[in-house]
Formats: C-alpha cells, structure tokens, sequence
C-alpha cells in the first residue's frame, strides 16, 4: 500500500480523499500593498486571478482536498496573517503565488533555504509544481531556487513561492496581460499541485 504524509502522519493513498489534503494558497500582495507595478499591470491583481483560477481549477478536476486562500479580494494581509491562518487552519501546503521584476524574464520557484525535517519533501512537490507550470506556459526556467522568505521560513507546512514572469519585462508583461495565458500559469499550478500531492482527478 502507497502512503503519503499529512502534517507528519502517514496517510495510505486510498485515505487521502476522505481525508482531505488542506491546500492554502496566498496570492502575494493585496489592498495598499500593490507589490511590483509596470506596463500598467500591478502585481496584486495577477495574483490574484491567478490563486482564484489555480483554487477553481482544483475544485473542478480534482478530488480529495479542500482550499483556503489568503484574500479572495483586494484587501491588505501581513505576511504574519498569511503564515498564522494558514497554520491554525492546520494546511498540508502552502503555495505563494508572485510575479517578479527586475526586467529580466521566466518563471522560478523557491522554497526555505534553512535546514527543516520536510526539507527533501517540500523540495520534491516544488520540483513537480515548477516543472509543469514551466511545462504548460513555455516560460524561461530560470531555476528552483531558496530562500529566507517569512511565507516559507513561518509555515508549519511544506511551503513554495511561485514567481510567475516579471512585470518590467515587455514580452512577459504581453503574456501576463493575455486571459488564455494566466489561464496557463493557473492551470500548472493547479495539475503540478495535484500531481505532488496525489490528488484523484475527477
């Protein structure tokens, strides 16, 4: 029999869906935090149609789980709210979802670069969930990386931040602005979360 591990328990994979595996994602920023802003798109709208489309395409094709999000709206939320819900939610992952700048190009993922007991598991969903939005989207791979993030460095559970293209770059920014695209960078998440965690499609 399979197993995986839920808040350190070891679950048999036929449990999994009555069990429901806790999934929290954060679109970064929010309210009078507007995060990275260019070519007139502002960073804390992007993730937050692109947490809202990952949450709606699990629920639609995948089983076995249920969602919380850190704002559904454009509302302010410290880094201390997101980790502090999350983990009093008791969540099994944690996924930050942001979009870079620095006018360079693709996409990266991070994960906490100090020494944790799920260190090679939180690397192991990461690996799956990157590999696929890089898969589905055709961004740049510039790599999976670590990083002292409080998202990453607070979460009880394993925890991964998504940047998603860069705002000053003008041909990531054109995509960034196509529905059809976002819809990509959703729906990677969405499969690479459900792959990592072993979530039965519907």
């Amino acid at each position: 029999m399979l197993f995986i591990v839920m808040a350190g328990v070891m679950i048999p994979t036929d449990s999994v869906e009555a069990a429901d595996v806790r999934i929290f994602i954060d679109p970064g920023h929010g309210g009078s935090d507007s995060g990275a802003a260019a070519n007139g798109l502002q960073e804390k709208n992007l993730t937050l149609d692109i947490a809202l489309k990952t949450r709606d395409m699990l629920n639609e094709q995948y089983g076995g789980h249920t969602i919380k999000l850190s704002r559904t709206t454009d509302v302010t939320r410290s880094l201390a709210k997101r980790t502090n819900m999350a983990n009093n939610w008791g969540a099994n992952f944690f996924v930050s979802i942001h979009i870079n700048s620095s006018r360079a190009t693709g996409f990266e993922s991070y994960t906490f670069d100090g020494n944790y007991a799920d260190k090679e598991r939180t690397n192991a969903i990461r690996n799956s969930i990157h590999n696929e939005i890089v898969r589905q989207t055709g961004f740049i791979n510039r790599g999976k990386k670590e990083e002292n993030f409080h998202v990453l460095r607070e979460s009880s559970a394993p925890a991964i931040l998504t940047e998603n293209g860069f705002i000053d770059n003008a041909n990531d920014a054109s995509n960034l602005k196509d529905k059809v695209f976002i819809k990509k960078i959703a729906q990677g998440h969405a499969d690479g979360i459900a792959r990592a965690l072993g979530l039965p499609a519907k």
